[in-house]
């Protein structure tokens, strides 16, 4: 596991923004599955705004990580956010976004999505891989759509599945640990101090982080980043950053 922790929110953003683009001009990012949520948004606006002529975009091709059930125009739409804030302002081809489509039966969807995968992507270790997957994490330990009520949907065969939120029952469609941890690169994207506690038990160590389905994000043979802004990382020892 590698840990980066930058003064703020922002900083945090341009972080990831920057090894992004490099990683891009190397050629060794293609296939990459976004996140949703109020960070993302920072990076895709950093992205949209100050990146825009410093990747391939044309090369790009882009997924998800989970998907809420709700149109593509609905206001939680995780596809949504990204199409406003990176899609529409870059030259992005639409063939090069391959959307979860909340807006479908739950089930079918999954299995729509996991089929997808396994023709879109290539095969490493009998499993679609993907070059990056962005990862945000819930005040709860959830990444994904995967919550530590289901925490069982990380282990699922399937790719995708179904899962359901704790506290509203919205469900969504979410990747599995399997085809997540068989990535080349993780990247979780973390920020605020309501997500310090469960910063401190996952990246900290401290005994109780596999509990979560966070703390179970563990790449096969990839590299694992955490970058973090000061307010999330206030719980780690300060040895560590």
């Amino acid at each position: 596991m590698e840990l980066q922790v930058y003064p703020g929110k922002q900083e945090a953003a341009e972080a990831l923004a920057e090894q992004l683009s490099e990683w891009a001009r190397e050629g060794s990012v293609e296939h990459l599955a976004l996140s949703g949520g109020s960070t993302p948004e920072i990076l895709f606006d950093t992205l949209a705004e100050d990146y825009w002529f410093r990747l391939p975009w044309k090369e790009l091709q882009f997924y998800w990580g989970d998907e809420r059930c709700v149109p593509p125009d609905d206001p939680q739409s995780n596809f949504r956010m990204t199409r406003e804030h990176l899609f529409d302002p870059l030259p992005i081809p639409d063939k090069h976004i391959h959307r979860i489509r909340g807006e479908a039966n739950p089930e079918s969807e999954a299995q729509r999505y996991a089929d997808l995968l396994k023709k879109q992507l290539p095969a490493e270790n009998g499993l679609p891989r993907f070059d990056l997957v962005i990862l945000g994490m819930g005040d709860d330990g959830h990444t994904a759509s995967v919550f530590p009520h289901e925490a069982h949907l990380w282990d699922s065969p399937e790719l995708c599945a179904v899962a359901n939120h704790p506290d509203t029952g919205q469900q969504r469609v979410t990747l599995t640990g399997g085809i997540i941890n068989n990535a080349a690169r993780i990247v979780f994207l973390v920020t605020g101090a309501a997500k310090a506690g469960r910063v401190a038990e996952i990246v900290g160590q401290q005994g109780a982080g596999g509990n979560y389905p966070a703390g179970r994000v563990a790449p096969r043979d990839g590299r694992l980043i955490w970058i973090l802004d000061e307010a999330a990382a206030a719980g780690l020892p300060p040895e560590m950053w």
